[in-house]
């Protein structure tokens, strides 16, 4: 007997209770108001208007799902448990429909990403929070975007209840169901229980998530934690994952607030810090168990950064925690290391960091491989194989984030570098592949603020000035003969990109354009 069939009974006669009939009904996403506070235009796109809502989600969760401390927080007159939680809405109006897919932003400690990902601008690093357009590539594609807001005290009103020493306990692992309840209802749903219309009712076919580091890792233990199925399907069918490197988020937990378990990583002053480093650690671990459990996993593109390597410890996401040598990838994930990237990139360094922070502009390679991961998702187009920089054992040299003592047999490993000090193999952007400095070092000192903005150091313009700082890498004028030497190597370097699919011809344009005007060179002759 389907639950359908038998709810079906129960509504039409009250007889069967009296028979005895009993029905196994499974939890169901069930938001019962979406609330909206704010509604404006957004802009005018590619494929037509966009406009911004904010507002709210309500719902509930029984409480017999599986979440730590869920059974404990108090009940509604359903006998289930309440919860509301922020969201934004960036979508198509009007007679413009978008393309089909939903995707859906796991914000950062309560600061939205998916702008900053996909829409920042070359010469300026949006950072997570902003609602700004930017190049407005999302909306140009017909993305509608989805952030759901799900950590204690960044808005999300997360289950609770009072212990008996009298402390107020959050329910921190609702957070993954307010994810797959509020996605669910967004791409599949009509209204919500009390009626309201699902404002994109009829034009999602397909849904993906992002996340970026902290947010990465919420993916990967959405995944691991059964969270990825409602309703006899899947929440998502793709993940985008940033810089998650081999870690978890140790949210499946209660907490006394304010800030939430997931707050916290490894450091160089708190290296075993646990709940960020654990098993699973490589994707084809997590995939395997998603498997066991006869769940079909989604299509996965997941981006590393040097300084992922050297502070986030991302070599034990390709070896696990013994060894040195890489586990195979599963044929529904795709690898990709960004050469030279640093894990973020920011306008200034904090006052603190003793060198320039990155500035590799690796948002071209986000929107190349979201729009690949959207055909994999979409029409089964296969993505470009995963590209990986080759690893060595981390030297005393720049230092690296050592493994875990509770991981005795894990080797720690960094990319090789050339002798310029860039890292070899990867995914190349044209900045790293015709230089005009290094790229992605370790930064000092190595504190939380400095370990992940990476670091920049420019060539010499000459040869006589670079004798003259000691500097052992070639200048610039014994790189490049002119300007236009420099730009023609740019030019191939971004075509030949293109061609690998990990690079759109509308930024390739403006990275050629920003060579052609590149003043460093501007005094270099034939």
């Amino acid at each position: 007997m389907t639950p359908e069939y038998c709810m079906s009974l129960i509504r039409k006669t009250a007889t069967v209770l009296l028979l005895g009939l009993t029905c196994s009904v499974p939890a169901w996403a069930d938001i019962s108001r979406l609330e909206i506070t704010s509604q404006k235009p957004y802009g005018v796109f590619r494929g037509g208007e966009f406009a911004l809502w904010e507002g709210k989600v309500h719902g509930s969760l029984a409480p017999t799902e599986p979440i730590p401390g869920l059974s404990q927080a108090a009940r509604n007159s359903q006998g289930r448990v309440d919860y509301s939680a922020r969201i934004v809405l960036i979508i198509p109006v009007g007679q413009n429909r978008g393309n089909g897919a939903l995707l859906v932003d796991i914000p950062n400690r309560g600061r939205a990403y998916g702008l900053a990902n996909y829409n920042s601008p070359r010469d300026e690093a949006f950072q997570a929070g902003t609602f700004e357009q930017g190049t407005g590539f999302l909306q140009d594609a017909g993305f509608s975007l989805l952030e759901v807001y799900w950590e204690l005290g960044q808005g999300a009103d997360l289950p609770s209840w009072v212990d008996a020493a009298g402390k107020r306990q959050f329910v921190e692992g609702a957070g993954f169901a307010i994810v797959r309840d509020a996605v669910d209802y967004f791409a599949h749903r009509a209204t919500d229980s009390a009626g309201t219309p699902n404002p994109l009712k009829g034009s999602i076919n397909r849904v993906i998530g992002s996340g970026k580091s902290q947010d990465g890792r919420f993916l990967k233990s959405f995944l691991l934690h059964g969270f990825n199925q409602t309703a006899g399907r899947r929440v998502f069918d793709g993940l985008h994952v940033f810089v998650a490197a081999a870690g978890l988020l140790p949210i499946m937990t209660t907490g006394p607030g304010p800030q939430s378990s997931g707050n916290g990583v490894p450091t160089f002053d708190d290296p075993e810090f646990r709940g960020d480093t654990e098993e699973p650690l490589t994707i084809g671990e997590l995939v395997r168990q998603i498997e066991a459990r006869g769940e079909v996993p989604p299509k996965i593109v997941m981006i590393n950064s040097v300084s992922d390597y050297y502070s986030r410890r991302a070599s034990l996401g390709r070896t696990g925690a013994s060894g040195s040598s890489d586990q195979p990838i599963p044929p529904n994930v795709r690898m990709y290391d960004i050469a030279g990237a640093s894990h973020v990139r920011v306008a200034s360094a904090p006052a603190e960091c003793q060198v320039p922070p990155g500035r590799l502009d690796w948002t071209p390679v986000s929107r190349a491989t979201l729009m690949r991961l959207d055909e994999w998702v979409g029409i089964n187009e296969s993505p470009p194989d995963s590209m990986l920089m080759p690893l060595e054992p981390a030297p005393d040299q720049p230092p690296a984030l050592r493994a875990p003592v509770y991981f005795p047999q894990a080797i720690v490993q960094v990319p090789r570098r050339d002798a310029d000090g860039n890292a070899l193999g990867g995914v190349r952007l044209p900045d790293l592949a015709v230089p005009l400095g290094t790229h992605g070092g370790q930064n000092k000192p190595l504190t939380f603020a400095c370990m992940l903005i990476g670091s920049w150091s420019p060539f010499a313009a000459t040869e006589a000035e670079r004798q003259a700082a000691s500097d052992k890498r070639l200048s610039l004028a014994e790189r490049y003969s002119s300007r236009d030497d420099y730009v023609g190597r740019v030019r191939l370097a971004s075509h030949a990109l293109i061609a690998e699919g990990f690079l759109l011809p509308d930024d390739a344009a403006v990275i050629i354009q920003a060579a052609a005007a590149q003043a460093a060179l501007a005094r270099l002759r034939r």
